[in-house]
């Protein structure tokens, strides 16, 4: 959507598709981090942006165990704002759609499916698409597959996939907040379970890991017991926790950490998820789509509107973009393996890890892993840099 409105502006003729009626998907990610924050700044929009309903997160800390310890503070990051913004992703998506489609060159099909590549002499021309009113052909100087994780374009291009491993699933369900609820601790964890909780103002969207696989003997032994482990994890929740009455208020995200080797062929270049799956650790892989779509609309503008886009200009998207993919998923592997799936695999008293209890005790330090998460590898802007 953001790429659609960037090359959009720079008057290049742009179809949206997106298989849906609407946006409202729940159990998606939330949080719009301070270098997007940056990028709605220089499109001049911060300011309607956040007159939307938002929660502003600026310290994260969790608790582990019996005690709490403090991870980042955004208070520092080298951005406008100094805050991870908490807004559902069918909001975001809605405030960029509803920019979008004010250029008369902006084309947002709903309820259109692609559903194979056009390819011509070995070069993709574009999507065949399922819509109510029956098939269409669509042609274009070049097709972005942004479809995520599972992705059907890639799948068509025959483009391979390096598959990285995770070692747990997420579950994601809701519990009401309250007012007086805790506002900073993000992260519940103890020995064999631990669950990371979004403020969405009126309730938590939770978000319990489990073990890689195991989804099936989570249900086998029953909600009664899956209530209590939640509980175990916030006990301050208490009798909240009573409003998960069936299993179909609890979704499961299998969790992929991918990337591909190559990220294009003639007409044809993938971003995001569909490029570099993330791991949901940090929460980042809304960032990390994001500054693609920023690198590959300045990058690819200019060659779009001379109808000159070869193979080389769509390399150089991925030439940009691959080290902050590389780099953060690096970071994401560590976590996994050096804290979550030990945790996973605890059975008796878990302690913080001494990197973790460092940065509980020198406050300083939380800046490096809120600027990791706030803005990342190689923040993208509207302007190219010099060195680019």
């Amino acid at each position: 959507m953001l790429l659609g409105l960037l090359l959009a502006r720079e008057g290049v003729d742009v179809v949206v598709l997106e298989k849906h009626a609407d946006f409202l998907r729940d159990f998606r990610g939330d949080t719009i981090h301070p270098s997007t924050l940056e990028i709605l700044l220089e499109l001049g929009l911060l300011d309607e942006f956040l007159q939307r309903p938002h929660q502003e997160l600026r310290d994260v800390a969790a608790r582990i165990g019996d005690r709490e310890v403090r991870i980042a503070d955004f208070r520092h990051v080298p951005t406008h704002c100094k805050f991870l913004a908490m807004m559902p992703q069918w909001d975001f998506l809605d405030f960029l759609a509803g920019h979008a489609r004010r250029l008369p060159n902006f084309h947002l099909l709903m309820q259109t499916e692609a559903v194979a590549l056009s390819v011509e002499h070995g070069r993709v021309v574009g999507v065949q698409a399922r819509a109510q009113g029956g098939r269409l052909d669509l042609r274009a100087a070049v097709t972005v597959g942004a479809d995520g994780r599972h992705s059907l374009i890639r799948r068509e291009a025959g483009l391979a996939v390096e598959d990285l491993g995770a070692p747990m699933d997420v579950l994601w369900l809701r519990v009401a907040r309250h007012a007086d609820d805790p506002a900073d601790l993000l992260g519940q964890v103890d020995a064999g379970r631990a669950m990371v909780m979004i403020d969405r103002g009126d309730y938590w969207q939770c978000a319990v890991l489990i073990e890689k696989g195991s989804f099936e003997r989570v249900r086998e032994r029953g909600m009664a017991a899956f209530r209590e482990s939640v509980r175990a994890l916030a006990p301050w929740l208490g009798k909240r926790v009573d409003e998960l009455r069936d299993w179909d208020q609890v979704k499961l995200l299998s969790v992929t950490v991918d990337r591909l080797r190559t990220w294009c062929r003639p007409g044809l270049l993938c971003i995001g998820d569909a490029a570099h799956a993330m791991s949901p650790v940090g929460g980042v892989g809304i960032n990390l789509a994001i500054q693609d779509a920023v690198a590959a609309a300045r990058i690819l503008a200019g060659p779009l509107r001379a109808h000159d886009v070869d193979l080389r200009t769509l390399r150089r998207v991925q030439r940009r973009r691959a080290f902050p993919a590389r780099a953060t998923q690096r970071v994401q592997l560590l976590i996994q393996d050096r804290l979550i799936g030990p945790v996973l695999r605890a059975r008796g008293p878990l302690k913080p890890p001494w990197f973790l209890t460092l940065l509980t005790r020198l406050p300083w330090l939380r800046r490096l892993p809120a600027r990791l998460i706030g803005v990342g590898f190689r923040p993208e802007h509207l302007h190219a840099p010099k060195a680019a």
